[in-house]
């Protein structure tokens, strides 16, 4: 694993696949005026595929073999 960058919710992301971006966008979205001034995003690469994760442990995977990005919660991971 190798990390990438961290930027703060709202400000450019670095250069990631479309479908990476499109969640970022949605998720950015969802946030609370309060969680947007102070969560930020890290992006990670794990063999080679970016994995961004935002502060409160949201995680979107791009899986190139399906082609799509893939966004695990908390509450998802944690089985909630």
């Amino acid at each position: 694993m190798q990390i990438g960058s961290r930027w703060p919710v709202g400000a450019r992301p670095p250069a990631l696949p479309q479908q990476v971006l499109d969640r970022i966008t949605e998720l950015e979205a969802e946030l609370t005026e309060s969680q947007r001034a102070r969560f930020g995003w890290t992006l990670t690469w794990l063999e080679r595929h970016p994995v961004v994760e935002l502060d409160d442990g949201t995680v979107i995977t791009w899986r190139p073999q399906l082609g799509e990005a893939v966004v695990d919660r908390p509450d998802d991971i944690n089985g909630r």
